[in-house]
């Protein structure tokens, strides 16, 4: 299912453009994106402006952030919050469901999930003191607000997301945060992931698009871009187009680099 169908760009004046992100090629070459299949991918390279746009649109559509702080307050996104100003969506089910995911944040993420378990223990450390020698009963109501909110956390994300290894506990947040007709929005989703990791995300991918989900992604990941019937989307030369995934530059150097690797390397070595 399709929630967002499209972004239109509204250009800033003459003398705005000179400021980032508007300065960036591929903003300024914008016009309309068109979102026609469930899963769209992103791609190219690093400081092509992908990321920014991708941040743009989830400010624009209101998502929520996961391990970031509030898109709207988030200093780090000033400059896609200015971009999400100039763009206009058009929807065709609006959905308030899904979040908006940049790698680097999971592990803000893990870290206020690790500190949010240690606050609850300290809290309930502190009732045992305040409540000795009063009712057993008395103290089990006292404990059970914190008792219960460190269990939630548990239930949702497992007892320790550090103790996981990073792919694990990616891999934990997403099932924990997926529902259907939800609009993810995730930027470079691969970064803490295994081959064999990115393959079982795509799998969740693929379940979470069966219940009506929409997702956008920007990614360097040949598997992710090999999502079946994906729409993918080149930033690299403005404006955005359409490109056959056999045609990537990132799924060309793959290739060739897996099919002789030794080849390459002898290469890397004369030129240095």
């Amino acid at each position: 299912m399709l929630h967002l169908a499209s972004v239109r760009y509204q250009p800033v004046s003459p003398g705005a453009s000179s400021r980032y992100p508007f300065s960036v090629p591929l903003i300024r070459s914008l016009t309309t994106l068109e979102f026609r299949t469930p899963v769209t991918i992103l791609v190219g390279e690093n400081g092509s402006g992908k990321s920014t746009l991708l941040e743009a649109i989830a400010a624009a559509a209101g998502c929520a952030a996961v391990g970031a702080e509030n898109l709207q307050t988030d200093r780090t996104l000033e400059p896609a919050r200015a971009l999400a100003e100039r763009l206009r969506l058009s929807w065709k089910h609006r959905t308030h469901r899904g979040f908006f995911l940049r790698s680097e944040d999971f592990f803000n993420f893990c870290r206020r999930m690790a500190e949010l378990r240690l606050e609850m223990q300290t809290e309930v450390e502190r009732v045992d003191r305040e409540y000795e020698g009063r009712s057993p009963l008395a103290k089990a109501l006292a404990r059970g607000v914190f008792e219960g909110s460190a269990r939630g956390i548990e239930r949702r994300y497992g007892a320790d997301l550090d103790a996981n290894s990073h792919g694990e506990s990616f891999l934990k947040l997403f099932q924990a945060r997926f529902v259907p007709e939800g609009l993810y929005i995730l930027d470079e989703p691969e970064t803490p992931l295994s081959p064999s990791r990115q393959l079982a995300l795509m799998a969740m991918i693929m379940e979470m698009v069966e219940q009506r989900s929409q997702f956008i992604i920007a990614t360097h990941s040949p598997i992710l871009m090999a999502y079946p019937e994906a729409t993918i989307l080149s930033c690299d030369q403005p404006p955005v187009q359409e490109v056959a995934y056999d045609d990537l530059e990132h799924v060309k150097l793959t290739r060739a680099f897996l099919s002789d690797p030794k080849r390459f390397l002898y290469r890397l070595r004369e030129s240095t």
